[in-house]
């Protein structure tokens, strides 16, 4: 009788992730491991997963950013120490009923199964059942993945664990603070100082290439991010970085309400497949109060229009505009309608952002970012996402290409920058209201005026 021992292959943990072991395997059910680059991550929670779906039937997920990633990071990785692939060391081929090498899917012959998807296709996975889900690069991914799956998880008293290195003070670090608080949740901060699995020849060799490829201030910033866990490293080609770290140090994330009596407009960006992102504002005096925002995907604007009407009885906001980009007059298939005659339809009342470059969008958005201030509601979607929006970066060419990286952070980033053409068009009442401390208001910018339809 053939026997299989797991962790496959001898795998012990080092000894920096016992820990993390000892916790998954005595049954913990949320983990939070902000590690520092090449620690092992992966490692432990695939050997993890593989012992998890031969003890308990069930559906197991290991979450990449974006679905293509998985197959590169996971599926077809190989091990340089051993050779191997990683997801043969961890789940051993005699106890595979079958593997799909197309869908990155594996079933055991317990009934259990285990497969790589990406936080960018999150929807797809509607009315599945997971027993536990592991979040590989959690600061990347797209924070509303866990949102949806959260109710899968506790529905089958299953559990969660986000593996990460930091960027920059987003979802990854918001979760870092609530984890380290929380009682329930296992949480640990690993530097290469703390684990010492890299030699200080290694390290410095790295920060030599970083100072190379970036330069001597982004390289030290990334090699700090990268080895040392620094949730303050600027993020690699962060389109608003000035921006927006300005918007944390003047403390302009604050509890702020919408004046009764005054609309609150929405900003839009129409997506089919892709997420709608739709940002919540309004002006008060020299302010842009940015009060809300939502993503979703895969649903018709019927759904959006819903969430409008929910939220402004919720908070009595007085409904405005919805500004939205020029593509939404482009008929639709099926329907024969454009969008904006289905927006009408639904009580919404679109108006067509000014045509504009791609950069005029980028520099009209770092204009008007100095003038805004955020609800902590938008922090988690909103302002990681403009945080993070960034530029691609050509590794053959060392450089910065001019297009965006289209991730999740693209869309609500879409939205902002239209919400940044047309806020100057609109007419409202000139208020006094306090400005947070150290605000200052910067020269004024060009006119934009949006088309009413």
């Amino acid at each position: 009788m053939l026997r299989v021992s797991l962790p496959n292959n001898g795998w012990t943990p080092r000894p920096h992730q016992i820990e993390l072991w000892k916790y998954l395997r005595a049954g913990g059910k949320r983990a939070l491991a902000v590690w520092h680059r090449r620690a092992g991550k992966d490692d432990v929670c695939l050997h993890h997963s593989a012992i998890a779906a031969w003890e308990r039937v069930g559906n197991y997920w290991h979450c990449l950013p974006e679905y293509n990633q998985a197959r590169k990071a996971i599926w077809t990785a190989i091990n340089p120490h051993t050779g191997k692939r990683r997801i043969d060391e961890a789940f051993p081929t005699e106890l595979r009923a079958n593997t799909n090498d197309t869908e990155m899917f594996i079933r055991f012959h317990n009934g259990s199964t285990w497969q790589c998807i990406g936080s960018d296709t999150y929807n797809t996975t509607v009315g599945a059942s997971v027993a536990g889900i592991v979040y590989s690069e959690w600061a990347l991914a797209n924070p509303s993945a866990w949102a949806y799956h959260r109710p899968m998880v506790e529905e089958n008293n299953g559990w969660a664990t986000f593996i990460t290195t930091p960027r920059g003070r987003n979802h990854a670090f918001s979760l870092f603070q609530h984890a380290s608080r929380d009682p329930g949740w296992f949480c640990e901060l690993l530097t290469a100082a703390d684990t010492g699995s890299l030699t200080a020849e290694a390290l410095a060799e790295a920060l030599k290439e970083y100072t190379a490829l970036y330069g001597a201030d982004v390289g030290r910033a990334q090699y700090q991010q990268e080895y040392f866990c620094d949730f303050q490293a600027a993020i690699l080609g962060a389109y608003f970085a000035i921006e927006m770290a300005q918007v944390r140090a003047e403390r302009r994330i604050c509890e702020v309400e919408a004046l009764p009596g005054e609309m609150v407009h929405r900003a839009w960006d129409l997506g089919v497949a892709d997420d709608t992102s739709i940002w919540w504002f309004q002006i008060q005096g020299a302010q842009i109060i940015i009060l809300d925002h939502y993503a979703s995907s895969g649903v018709g604007v019927d759904h959006y229009a819903e969430v409008i009407e929910k939220r402004g009885l919720e908070h009595g906001w007085l409904n405005g505009n919805d500004y939205v980009p020029h593509d939404a007059k482009v008929k639709e298939w099926g329907s024969g309608r454009t969008r904006v005659e289905t927006m009408k339809t639904l009580g919404l009342n679109p108006i067509l952002v000014p045509m504009a470059t791609f950069q005029d969008g980028i520099n009209a958005a770092r204009r008007t970012l100095p003038l805004c201030v955020f609800h902590p509601r938008t922090e988690e979607t909103g302002i990681a996402a403009l945080e993070q929006y960034r530029r691609e970066w050509d590794d053959d060419k060392k450089a910065f290409r001019s297009s965006d990286v289209h991730d999740w952070t693209a869309h609500p980033a879409a939205a902002f920058r239209y919400l940044a053409l047309a806020w100057r068009g609109i007419q409202h009442r000139e208020v006094a209201v306090p400005k947070p401390e150290g605000w200052r208001i910067p020269p004024p910018a060009d006119d934009r005026r949006g088309i009413r339809l």
